[in-house]
């Protein structure tokens, strides 16, 4: 890679525009997805219908993507994986980027420049700083505490983005629209409430002016997004070196597959993001669900099981014929009964399509990866479809699995090692959750503190004793026998189960 030069604008043949766009965007959360996602809809938007849509993007406390999008002439490469070869390409609609955490105050500034018309955000569902249990802000979060005291250095993207507004109110007054793209149930709704949330509980004065801006200036639509992003590895440096001739210190793989379903909502204009694809429908709830929870919450599935059996990606673990029996299942008979699937989809069409994205060999999507997050993912993807088959008097055997699954990952009883990969995973609840692992006698146990005491599914899951012991008697399987044998025990309870017929209704 010393051989080649560096990335850049003079690079020929690589850019489709002599300069990108005025900034009309600020993105908080720059990392691969959204430069593989978001930013690629607005390049293919305004190279087919112009527009001052440039991108500011603000990581949160990395410097490492700004810091190379700079030294790049805010260039990277996006390069498309699969077992058939790889494509590259190059966007070119980000116009600054820096870092959240060292400058807060610049944050709130770009937010309420007057030529901003979109805030958009990935930020994790973690990023939101709510109370999974409740859906309410989390007002015990220290960076919440912080910056409902500290207005000019807000560390949260929800002060970021109140601070913002407030002084978008007290100048200029032009609207603009809160994007969310994370992968949170009504996600725009969602956004909106956590916003209002936070503004009414600053001073009377402060919280009248605020609110009556968000009601009066402000929207808040929702989205789906789906793109398969894995990490950034010297590999595909490696790769673009080779194929593309220049170095390039921050390029993103992605798979071919993309969609983005947006509802069409935005109070100050928008780029035209279907000219790459994007799909405008008042149907965004019922895709939500369909992502959420049949690709995302299988996907949890088998990245719990297959890092337990020692796969370090998602194709290693679906490769394993039980695994891939046990993700089906739960996607058919536990997620799809309580999705309200949109006009047009071919569920059967849509569950093949899903195995063979999570099959793809050439991504190599990390089980960890996966995994990361999963007291904060778990909670938008298994309480409602658990919750809707408990009341109609059926155990889920494959969602009480999974959340067993994740506990024995990251809270393993004591004397149980789960592997390097789950090792790996990250999640913000390790800490709380190792502490009651260590304290606990057996899974049952465990369940019954996890989420009968501490509520980690939800308030309602946490009555629910037969949905906490059927987890506790799998994490005791997972511990003694291994895995392998909890799927076997799970396929055995649904054989002997009541007929589940699948009903897949449209709204």
């Amino acid at each position: 890679m010393t051989s080649t030069p560096p990335l850049s604008a003079a690079i020929p043949g690589i850019l489709r525009r002599a300069a990108a766009p005025a900034a009309g965007i600020v993105h908080l959360g720059l990392g691969n997805f959204h430069r593989a996602h978001q930013a690629a809809y607005t390049d293919a938007a305004v190279a087919a219908n112009g527009g001052d849509w440039g991108i500011i993007g603000v990581a949160s406390r990395s410097a490492t993507i700004p810091d190379a999008m700079h030294a790049q002439d805010m260039l990277y490469t996006v390069v498309e994986i699969s077992p058939e070869g790889s494509k590259f390409s190059v966007p070119r609609v980000h116009t600054d980027a820096f870092t959240a955490a060292a400058d807060p105050g610049r944050v709130v500034r770009a937010i309420a420049d007057a030529g901003i018309r979109i805030v958009s955000l990935t930020v994790t569902e973690n990023g939101y700083n709510y109370t999974p249990a409740t859906g309410s802000l989390n007002l015990q979060d220290p960076a919440i505490r912080h910056d409902l005291a500290h207005p000019r250095t807000p560390q949260t993207p929800i002060g970021q983005i109140v601070r913002g507004l407030q002084h978008r109110s007290r100048s200029h007054g032009e609207p603009v629209t809160i994007l969310s793209c994370d992968n949170l149930a009504d996600n725009g709704h969602h956004t909106q409430r956590l916003v209002r949330e936070f503004a009414s509980l600053l001073p009377p004065a402060e919280a009248a002016e605020a609110l009556a801006f968000i009601d009066a200036r402000t929207s808040f639509p929702s989205s789906m997004v789906d793109r398969i992003v894995p990490a950034t590895t010297d590999h595909y440096r490696s790769l673009v070196a080779s194929q593309r001739g220049y170095s390039d210190r921050i390029p993103v793989p992605a798979e071919p597959f993309t969609m983005w379903i947006v509802e069409d909502n935005f109070v100050a204009g928008r780029p035209a993001w279907e000219a790459g694809g994007a799909v405008f429908s008042d149907e965004v709830a019922g895709y939500e669900q369909l992502k959420v929870r049949l690709l995302n919450g299988t996907h949890s599935l088998i990245a719990y099981l297959g890092a337990l059996t020692g796969a370090d990606t998602i194709p290693g673990s679906i490769s394993r014929p039980n695994i891939e029996l046990a993700a089906r299942s739960v996607l058919r008979n536990e997620y799809l009964p309580s999705v309200s699937v949109p006009s047009g989809v071919d569920v059967d069409a849509y569950e093949e399509q899903l195995f063979s994205r999570w099959r793809n060999t050439a991504l190599g999507h990390r089980t960890s990866q996966v995994g990361s997050d999963g007291s904060v993912k778990l909670r938008q993807r298994i309480p409602l479809p658990a919750l809707q088959m408990l009341d109609d008097g059926r155990t889920p055997q494959l969602l009480a699995l999974t959340t067993a699954a994740y506990l024995a990952c990251i809270a393993p009883l004591p004397g149980f090692d789960p592997g390097p990969q789950a090792h790996a995973m990250e999640d913000p609840a390790r800490g709380l959750l190792a502490g009651l692992a260590a304290a606990s006698r057996s899974g049952q146990d465990l369940a019954r503190k996890v989420l009968g005491d501490h509520h980690l599914l939800g308030d309602e899951l946490a009555e629910r004793h037969e949905f906490i012991a059927r987890t506790g008697e799998f994490i005791d399987i997972i511990h003694s026998a291994g895995p392998l044998a909890a799927i076997a025990e799970a396929n055995t309870s649904l054989t002997h189960a009541p007929s589940l017929q699948t009903t897949r209704s449209t709204p």
